[in-house]
């Protein structure tokens, strides 16, 4: 099948966020094509993981790159034309008139894209309605166009991964028996994790700090990434036991791990997903989480015009600030855990005379299975704020010198200035928390019926 010339919406990226929007705009009767520069399968850092057992409130480990081939091929299903090896190089804008954000570019209305073949046998341009950007950290709109992408100075770490054969189990005897295991670092500059997959094989990687990564790297004496991992999970209580037996069957690989925001994710008839808008850390698989959050809010605001129920001004308004606030909660979640990881033996999620984590999870909890985000979910009022204020309160105890306001500089506050954790934590108290949104946004939530997928006002 050739790429066609025109479509009513352009999805660029075929991760999970590309894919998910594909799939449920084509479910909707919408023209969809979708264009992925990589060659399926392909390979990115993964972590999907709980132990949440309930209905509905647990996840899976996957081999990532299989997951995002599987997702791909169900937007294929689902009616819209998806093509891999095909690298979208720019975007054409055309003037209008619109209101911006103070400060903010007006970019026009996309109206095309130039796309290359990734073995150069072909080129063209392809017409659209509605651009999605899924592109990865990558980010075509936000780096090339935008330019707002703001990096949080409190969360740059670097991770290395590679996979092995022939790993022990990890708690053999416990409820945990068999299952992942992410070990804080012996000195307080990172995580670790251990995923057994269903082909036999483990994933283990380290989350180090980027500072303390590259002074240990130095102490080495010209060491590869590969001696360089290996030492690192001497440092990781109890994993280097599980892969005593353990044959390493893949390279490390290397990536950097910066956290980063942009100043907004959507413009007219353009909608940002997943990486290419913003990134936390991939502790508790927040990308995976916000990535799908982001799919179905583009999909359900774009619909929402094309059906009537908005105009593009409003949807726009609300698909960003329904990524945000979703941002900002995991946000609070991870700079929470961070602080016990660096914290080390310090009580900081639980409290002297608590054994375990526990308590500190049961408010995690809702933001991380996202029943904040969920369909069909409800979560209280008092639920949701519980888990901001108790996020709030583990930032503030890390150190007993700094206030809430030292703490959460470059950690908890966008850099753009728009969003601080205070208004978070005011928003929460004043959400109408039903359904998907949750969060009643700009006074519109989703309506999730399918062949009516779109936005509704909420009195």
């Amino acid at each position: 099948m050739s790429i066609p010339d025109e479509c009513t919406v352009l999805v660029v990226g075929g991760g999970p966020g590309g894919s998910y929007t594909a799939s449920v705009l084509a479910r909707e009767g919408i023209s969809t094509v979708l264009l992925e520069a990589d060659q399926f399968p392909r390979l990115t850092m993964h972590r999907l993981d709980t132990d949440f057992l309930a209905f509905g409130g647990h996840a899976w480990n996957v081999v990532r790159s299989e997951c995002d081939q599987i997702l791909f091929e169900h937007a294929r299903e689902s009616g819209a034309q998806v093509f891999d090896g095909v690298k979208v190089n720019a975007i054409e804008f055309q003037p209008i008139s619109c209101e911006e954000p103070h400060g903010e570019v007006n970019l026009g209305r996309p109206v095309s894209a130039s796309w290359e073949r990734k073995d150069k046998t072909a080129s063209g341009t392809i017409r659209f309605q509605y651009l999605v950007d899924a592109s990865g950290r990558a980010g075509l709109v936000s780096t090339k166009y935008m330019k707002n992408r703001r990096y949080n100075q409190g969360l740059k770490n670097i991770a290395t991964w590679g996979y092995f054969e022939g790993a022990r189990p990890y708690g053999v005897g416990t409820p945990a028996e068999g299952g992942p295991f992410f070990p804080r670092l012996q000195d307080g500059t990172g995580w670790a994790w251990f995923i057994p997959l269903h082909n036999n094989t483990t994933s283990v990687g380290v989350v180090m700090e980027q500072t303390n990564f590259t002074a240990k790297k130095k102490r080495m004496e010209s060491p590869t990434t590969q001696d360089f991992f290996l030492q690192r999970m001497h440092d990781a209580p109890g994993i280097s036991e599980l892969l005593d037996t353990a044959t390493l069957v893949s390279d490390v690989k290397s990536a950097t791990d910066w956290s980063y925001s942009s100043s907004r994710y959507a413009s007219p008839y353009l909608r940002i997903v997943g990486d290419a808008g913003c990134f936390i850390d991939p502790l508790f698989s927040s990308g995976v989480h916000l990535a799908l959050t982001g799919a179905l809010a583009a999909a359900a605001s774009i619909c929402a015009v094309i059906k009537g129920d908005c105009s593009e001004q409003k949807a726009v308004n609300w698909h960003s600030e329904k990524i945000r606030e979703a941002y900002t909660r995991f946000l609070l979640v991870v700079t929470s855990a961070y602080a016990q990881i660096r914290g080390q033996e310090r009580p900081v999620l639980n409290e002297l005379e608590e054994a375990n984590f526990d308590r500190a999870f049961s408010f995690f909890r809702p933001i991380i299975q996202g029943t904040v985000e969920a369909s069909g979910e409800r979560l209280s009022r008092d639920e949701l704020t519980e888990s901001v204020e108790f996020c709030m309160r583990v930032i503030q105890k890390v150190d007993g010198t700094m206030n809430m306001s030292q703490n959460s500089k470059g950690l908890c506050e966008e850099n753009h200035g728009e969003l601080t954790c205070d208004r978070i934590k005011k928003e929460e108290l004043k959400s109408d928390l039903n359904k998907f949104g949750v969060d009643v946004v700009n006074g519109m939530t989703v309506n999730l019926q399918r062949g009516a997928l779109g936005l509704v006002k909420v009195a």
